[in-house]
């Protein structure tokens, strides 16, 4: 381990080192680990913040926004001085302050039929904590084309669900669970129906736990199972998913290419 690390570094990760389930094997694969986040608000300030300290090598921010002063509220990447910068531009400062040793990828773009899968595929997982149905399904139909694990977490009001989507081994993606394609009038935003701010919080930290686990092959994947969370009566509810056949994005009769 001396040849692989500083003595920083041992610093740093001891914590991590000290689990035999991770050790100085699973600290070099987080290294050499590549996470996409997409967005920057109040899901991915969490991922990206926990990601960062763990040690990941490179991490993508994907987010065409501004930090606007009700952002704060929730999205703790951010601070009142960001206020009017890019989110990945204020993310990123703000990682690299947590952690200078990693590399962070500032992608102020929205992510488009053009963009998606040449982003996505720079990056070996992909943690999605985007607020609209369009860019879920955008986001998932790219990662079952580019076999990129999916770990995809949303939230509103008092509550808030995430899944593990690899559905090349067998589990179902995300157009299984949600087969609408016109899930932007299934619910309201979180700027519509407003958020309880310390939920994207423990929603963003279990998400980020996720793709650790899923980096060093840790326990027992979400695939294939639906974890909701209910804040007001502090109960998780886990129910199992399986995959649709007939989906047209990762079934026997693929139709959506983009």
């Amino acid at each position: 381990m001396d040849t692989e690390f500083t003595e920083e570094e041992i610093q740093r990760y001891s914590r991590h080192i000290l689990l035999p389930e991770v050790g100085g094997t699973g600290q070099l694969a987080l290294r050499k680990a590549s996470v996409l986040v997409v967005g920057a608000g109040g899901l991915g300030s969490p991922v990206a913040l926990y990601l960062a300290a763990a040690g990941v090598g490179r991490i993508g921010l994907v987010d065409d926004d501004v930090v606007e002063l009700s952002n704060l509220q929730r999205q703790v990447v951010h601070n009142t001085a960001a206020v009017g910068e890019q989110k990945v531009v204020s993310a990123k400062a703000r990682l690299l302050a947590l952690n200078p040793d990693i590399t962070v990828d500032a992608w102020n773009v929205r992510l488009s039929e053009q963009t998606c899968d040449e982003i996505i595929g720079r990056y070996d997982l992909v943690c999605d904590g985007s607020d609209n149905f369009s860019t879920r399904y955008l986001v998932n139909a790219a990662c079952v084309r580019a076999r990129r694990p999916l770990v995809s977490a949303a939230v509103q009001r008092f509550g808030g669900q995430l899944s593990t989507y690899r559905p090349w081994q067998g589990g179902p993606c995300y157009h299984c669970l949600y087969p609408e394609t016109d899930g932007d009038a299934a619910g309201l935003s979180c700027s519509e129906a407003g958020v309880f701010g310390a939920v994207t919080g423990v929603m963003g930290t279990l998400q980020a736990t996720e793709a650790l686990k899923e980096i060093l092959g840790l326990g027992e994947s979400l695939s294939g199972r639906l974890l909701m969370w209910d804040a007001l009566s502090t109960r998780f509810t886990t129910i199992t998913l399986n995959q649709d056949p007939s989906c047209p994005v990762c079934g026997g009769k693929q139709e959506i290419s983009e």
